[in-house]
C-alpha cells in the first residue's frame, strides 16, 4: 500500500549528443514497498560498449530479489553491478560511473561510485548532493574552488573509484534521508554538469511547479542553447516526491511493539540467565574490540597513527573471532586508512614529498569511507607538502634559468625559495636554496672572469690584426706588394676569427687592391724587360739611338716601380751604350780621315805623272 498511498513522478531524458552512440543509461523499478532508481555513464572508449546497461540491469535484478533500503542491501546491489562488469566477456574490461537511489516512499538512501551526480532540492535549496570521486574534485576542493570549476578541470574524469574495478571498489553509501512533500530528486551524467553549472540548475528547480516534464525540458533547452563545441552523451532524471507515504497504523504498531517487547524482554532475560556463561566470553570480546577501536580513534585524533594501527589491528582480530562481518568490514576500512597514512608518513619522514603527496591523496580517499576521521590531519600534511614542493619548484626553476644564463631570474627564484622555506621553517629547503645561491654566485664570478679573459684576448687579437694591417699598408706604400699581401692576408684571417665583419671587409678590399697592384707591377716589369731586350737587339745592330730610347723607357718603368737596383743597372747599360757609340763614332771618323788621306794621296801621284810626261 505504500506505493498506492504516495505520489512519485519520474521523468527523464537520455540523448547521444554529438556522439554516434549513447552509452548513458537510466532505469527504475517501483514496487509496492520499495523503489529503486539507477543512472549510469559508460566509461569505455568503444562506441558500442554496454557497460552502463549491464550495470543497471544487474543492480535492478539484485534489488528485485531482495528489496530493501538498508545500507548493507544497497552495498550489495552496487557490488553485484561491479562483479557483473568485472566478469563480463570481452577484450576490454567494462567500466561505468553509477548512482543508485532506493526509497520506501518515505525515506531515501543513495550510493554511488564515480562522477554521476545526485541532488535533492527542497523548496529550491540543495539539501543533499554527491561528491565526485575524481582527482579533479580533490584538487579543486584542496584549492577551495567552486564546483563549477570542476566542469572544466582536466582531471575531472580521472576517477579513484568506478564500477567494474577489480580491487579497491569502495562505493559511498549515504545515511537514510527523510523526505517531505514537494522534495525533488535529480540524477544526471557528466554531459549535463560539464555544460550547466549548479546555479543554472538551481534556478530551474527553484521555480519548478508540479510538472517534472517541464523541468526536464527546461534543462535540455538551456543545455542546447549553449551550443557546446563538444557535447557528449547526456542523461537527466527528475523525481518529484509530491506526496510521501504516511503509515496510518503507526501508533497501533508502536503499542504492539511495546507489548511484544515486554514479552521478548522477559524471554530474553530468561534465556540470558540460561546462556549467560556462554555469552560472557563474547561480551568480553566485544568490549575488548570496542575498547581497542576507541583507543585507535583516540590515537588517530592525536595524530599517532602507528599506535592507532596497533589498536585497530587488535580490534580487527577480535571482530574476526566474533565473526561480525559488518564490524570486520568497517574496521578494515579504518585499517586501510591507517596503513595509507603510515605509508605516507614514512615517505614524508624520508623527504620523498611527491610520493608522500600521492599517498596522502590515497589516504584521503579512504578517509571518506571512515567517516572522514583523518581529513584534518591529512589536509595539514598536504598543505605542508604543497609548501615544501613550492620551495623545490622555485629551486628547479632557478636551476633552469641558470642553465639558460638568466642569472638575475635564477637569483630571484632561489631567493623566493629561501624566503618561503624560512617562513615555513623548512630547514632542508632553506639549506638547498642557500647552496643553490652559492653555486649561482660562483658561476657568475667564473663567467665574469671568463668574459674578462675573452675581452683581453679579443683586444690582443684586435691589436695584432691592426698591426698586420699597418705593416701591410707600409709595404704597400713601399711598393712591396707581395709583402703587403702576406700582411693583409694575416690581418684578414684574424678579423674573420674574431667575426669582425667590418674590418674583415676592409682587409679584404686592401688585399684585393694589393693583388691588383701586384699584377700591374708584373705586367710593367715584363714590359720593361721587353724594352731591355729590344734595346740589346738594336745595340747589336748598331742602332744606338733607338737602343737608347728603349733603355730610357725601361728606366722610366723601373723608376715608377721604385726598383732602384734595376734603374741603376739600366743606367749602366745606357752608359756602356754611349761608350760604344762614341767609340764607333771615333772609329768611323778615323776611317773617314784615312780614306780621305788615301784619296788625297792618289790625286797627288796623278799630277806628278802628268808633269813627267809633259
Amino acid at each position: 500500500m505504500r506505493k498506492q498511498n504516495s505520489t512519485f513522478q519520474t521523468v527523464f531524458l537520455s540523448e547521444a549528443g554529438g556522439e554516434p552512440v549513447n552509452n548513458d543509461y537510466f532505469a527504475y523499478v517501483e514496487l509496492d514497498k520499495y523503489a529503486c532508481y539507477v543512472i549510469a555513464d559508460g566509461l569505455n572508449e568503444q562506441p558500442d560498449a554496454e557497460s552502463a546497461r549491464l550495470a543497471i540491469e544487474t543492480i535492478l535484478l539484485a534489488f528485485q530479489e531482495r528489496p530493501s533500503i538498508s545500507k548493507s542491501a544497497l552495498r550489495s546491489y552496487l557490488r553485484a553491478g561491479n562483479d557483473a562488469l568485472r566478469k563480463a566477456d570481452g577484450k576490454n574490461s567494462l567500466k561505468a560511473s553509477v548512482t543508485v537511489l532506493v526509497s520506501d516512499y518515505a525515506k531515501v538512501r543513495y550510493g554511488y561510485a564515480g562522477n554521476t551526480r545526485l541532488r535533492l532540492y527542497r523548496e529550491g535549496i540543495v539539501k543533499e548532493k554527491t561528491e565526485d570521486m575524481s582527482l579533479g574534485y580533490d584538487m579543486a576542493k584542496a584549492k577551495k574552488q567552486t564546483g563549477d570549476v570542476l566542469a572544466r578541470h582536466e582531471e575531472r574524469n580521472n576517477l579513484s573509484t568506478w564500477m567494474g574495478r577489480d580491487k579497491g571498489f569502495r562505493p559511498f553509501i549515504s545515511k537514510k534521508i527523510k523526505l517531505v512533500n514537494g522534495d525533488i530528486l535529480t540524477l544526471y551524467t557528466r554531459g549535463i554538469w560539464e555544460n550547466l553549472d549548479e546555479g543554472e540548475l538551481k534556478d530551474i528547480f527553484s521555480e519548478a511547479k508540479d510538472d517534472p516534464q517541464e523541468c526536464v525540458d527546461n534543462v535540455e533547452d538551456m543545455l542546447l542553447s549553449k551550443q557546446p563545441e563538444h557535447l557528449g552523451n547526456y542523461t537527466f532524471v527528475t523525481i518529484f516526491a509530491d506526496k510521501i507515504f504516511l503509515d496510518p497504523n503507526k501508533k497501533k504498531r508502536i503499542q504492539k511493539i511495546i507489548l511484544i517487547s515486554v514479552v521478548i524482554v522477559a524471554v530474553i532475560l530468561a534465556v540470558t540467565l540460561a546462556v549467560w556463561l556462554l555469552r560472557r566470553q563474547r561480551i568480553r570480546r566485544t568490549e575488548e574490540m570496542e575498547r581497542s577501536f576507541q583507543n585507535a580513534m583516540e590515537y588517530i585524533r592525536d595524530g599517532n597513527y602507528v599506535r592507532a594501527g596497533e589498536e585497530c589491528e587488535a580490534a580487527l582480530e577480535t571482530a574476526k573471532k566474533l565473526k561480525d562481518k559488518e564490524k570486520v568490514e568497517d574496521i578494515s576500512g579504518y585499517m586501510l586508512l591507517i596503513e595509507a597514512v603510515n605509508k605516507a608518513d614514512g615517505l614524508y619522514g624520508e623527504q620523498e614529498y611527491e610520493s608522500a603527496q600521492a599517498d596522502y591523496m590515497t589516504a584521503r580517499e579512504r578517509s571518506r569511507n571512515a567517516d572522514h576521521v583523518a581529513d584534518e590531519y591529512i589536509e595539514k600534511k598536504l598543505s605542508v607538502i604543497n609548501d615544501y614542493l613550492s620551495v623545490y619548484d622555485y629551486i628547479r626553476l632557478g636551476d633552469s634559468l641558470s642553465t639558460k644564463g638568466d642569472y638575475k631570474g635564477a637569483e630571484e627564484k632561489y631567493l623566493s625559495a629561501k624566503s618561503l622555506a624560512t617562513r615555513i621553517y623548512f630547514d632542508g629547503g632553506r639549506k638547498e636554496a642557500i647552496e643553490a645561491l652559492d653555486r649561482l654566485y660562483e658561476e657568475m664570478v667564473k663567467e665574469q672572469e671568463e668574459e674578462e679573459a675573452e675581452r683581453k684576448e679579443l683586444a690582443d687579437a684586435q691589436a695584432g690584426a691592426a698591426e698586420m694591417l699597418a705593416q701591410g699598408d707600409k709595404a704597400f706604400a713601399d711598393g712591396d706588394f707581395e709583402g703587403a699581401k702576406v700582411y693583409y692576408a694575416m690581418a684578414l684571417d684574424k678579423y674573420q676569427k674574431m667575426e669582425d665583419d667590418e674590418n674583415s671587409a676592409l682587409a679584404e678590399i686592401r688585399l684585393q687592391s694589393c693583388v691588383k697592384k701586384s699584377t700591374e707591377k708584373d705586367e710593367m716589369e715584363k714590359m720593361a724587360e721587353e724594352y731591355i731586350e729590344e734595346a740589346k737587339q738594336l745595340e747589336e745592330e748598331g742602332n744606338y739611338a733607338e737602343a737608347k730610347k728603349k733603355y730610357m723607357l725601361a728606366k722610366d718603368i723601373y723608376k715608377e716601380l721604385k726598383e732602384d737596383d734595376k734603374v741603376s743597372r739600366t743606367e749602366n747599360q745606357m752608359g756602356m751604350l754611349e761608350v760604344d757609340a762614341e767609340e764607333e763614332e771615333k772609329e768611323k771618323e778615323e776611317k773617314e780621315k784615312e780614306e780621305q788621306k788615301q784619296q788625297e794621296a792618289g790625286q797627288d801621284g796623278g799630277t806628278v805623272s802628268g808633269n813627267e810626261a809633259g
